[in-house]
């Protein structure tokens, strides 16, 4: 994976993390909603989304999609330090491109963000999210946090 393409899937994670907090839902949820062919349309535009502000491109998106209000509150029920969004697509990236193994971004993309891991790093309240990524990849192959 180039440097490029690195840095359009933690835009593209951390868009999606940060439209999955300000509308409290599920990040697995709104990347349902957008569907595989809408994640390949915002990888390829994340080079030019740079240029623009994180509300803007979610406001957009989530206008587009019709996403509505949930009720998981990631951010709310956090009692420590929310991690920023960014922060969590870095991770997102790293453990995709540590999964990868030859599939396409988008599939991997998908699998991962509607995976159990991502309910586990939206809990902010345990370490998961800041755990290295050896151990994410770990945990994800095996299908459960391991001890």
């Amino acid at each position: 994976m180039s440097k490029d393409e690195k840095n359009d899937l933690v835009y593209v994670c951390s868009v999606i993390e940060y439209i999955a907090r300000v509308t409290k839902n599920k990040v697995a949820d709104i990347v349902k909603i957008l569907g595989k062919k809408e994640l390949e349309r915002q990888l390829d535009l994340a080079e030019v989304n740079h240029c623009l502000s994180f509300e803007q491109v979610s406001d957009e998106i989530i206008e587009e999609y019709g996403i509505k209000q949930g009720e998981f509150d990631s951010v709310g029920n956090c009692i420590y330090k929310v991690p920023s969004h960014i922060a969590i697509g870095k991770d997102y990236q790293r453990l995709i491109e540590d999964v990868s193994n030859g599939k396409s971004i988008v599939d991997t993309l998908y699998e991962v963000m509607t995976s159990f891991i991502s309910e586990e790093i939206s809990n902010y309240n345990s370490s998961l999210y800041y755990s290295s990524r050896e151990y994410l990849k770990a945990c994800y192959e095996a299908g459960m946090i391991l001890d």
